[in-house]
């Protein structure tokens, strides 16, 4: 059956087609499409998946026309971002009060 990998960094990105047996783990998949020639920073002791935007476990059983997409360590943690913002709009606010 035919899947799909999907992996992307800020300057590139890669979507393989790989051909898989039916009962092929997500993680199996991940494995035989040989992303990691192209992305060797992905790390597959900690691998983060989802199919079209949902996250799975590695051990999640492919069904046709899949697309597992490989997930990229954050950045920033969002809480703490969104946090951030909003002390800095209510410092900017009471600065606009005077």
């Amino acid at each position: 059956m035919k899947i799909e990998i999907a992996y992307a960094t800020l300057h590139k990105q890669r979507i393989l087609l790989v051909d898989v047996e039916p009962g092929t783990m997500a993680e199996q998949a991940v494995k035989l499409s040989s992303i990691i020639e192209s992305f060797p920073e992905i790390d597959m002791n900690h691998l983060k998946l989802g199919i079209f935007g949902k996250a799975i476990k590695s051990d999640h059983i492919l069904e046709e026309g899949d697309r597992i997409e490989i997930y990229r360590p954050l950045v920033a943690d969002p809480k703490e971002v969104r946090r951030q913002k909003a002390a800095a709009d209510k410092k900017a606010k009471a600065a606009l009060k005077g």
